[in-house]
């Protein structure tokens, strides 16, 4: 089941990439290679900092299937993905929350410090949509508007403190994943972004 939901999430994020080259025109090769960079490069730097070498990711084909294949029916029909990008964006939330809860445990089960482990979930939740937008030579969206990375760290902290409470990890680990879902989704909906700097 939780390799499902992974693939799922890797689905969504590879949506997003390829939604992105299409904007930027890119050619299929572009698309496909945007998109499994954005579903799959937050896990990859996940496990190259937590020394899990080579990159699960890369070990097993699923991951590399998936997001070519949804990379080339996002290349073959994007004006009727486009037409969905409210739901695009509610998937992703949902993305977004399973990604950053299974890395911030991943990395606590390597042993790694609470503070690192926490960088490592946030990292490995926004991770694959950095490099995205520094491969099309933009500054990366979660830098610069809507609430992301801080829905993001809110879940790991959540998942570091249930561990260092010693509390069931599957019961911690959905209500990080409810916290980073909704905290996207009314960030969202509310249109909330982060504080910029005055004029």
């Amino acid at each position: 089941m939780l390799l499902v939901l992974d693939l799922l999430g890797v689905a969504v994020f590879a949506a997003s990439g390829a939604l992105a080259a299409v904007h930027a025109r890119l050619d299929v090769f572009g698309v496909v290679v945007l998109a499994a960079v954005t579903a799959l490069g937050g896990g990859v730097v996940r496990d190259v900092l937590v020394g899990v070498t080579p990159p699960s990711t890369l070990r097993q084909w699923p991951y590399l299937v998936v997001p070519a294949v949804v990379a080339l029916l996002v290349f073959r029909w994007h004006p009727a993905v486009a037409r969905l990008r409210r739901g695009v964006q509610l998937a992703d939330a949902f993305g977004l929350a399973l990604f950053v809860t299974t890395g911030t445990a991943v990395a606590l089960e390597t042993g790694a410090p609470a503070i690192t482990a926490a960088l490592v979930g946030v990292i490995t939740g926004v991770g694959g949509g950095v490099l995205r937008d520094m491969l099309l030579n933009e500054i990366p969206t979660v830098l610069r508007r809507e609430i992301y990375a801080l829905a993001a760290a809110a879940g790991a902290a959540v998942v570091v403190a249930g561990d260092a409470l010693a509390l069931p990890q599957v019961p911690v680990a959905l209500v990080a994943a409810v916290l980073v879902a909704g905290l996207r989704v009314l960030a969202l909906w509310r249109r909330w972004n982060a504080p910029l700097p005055q004029a």
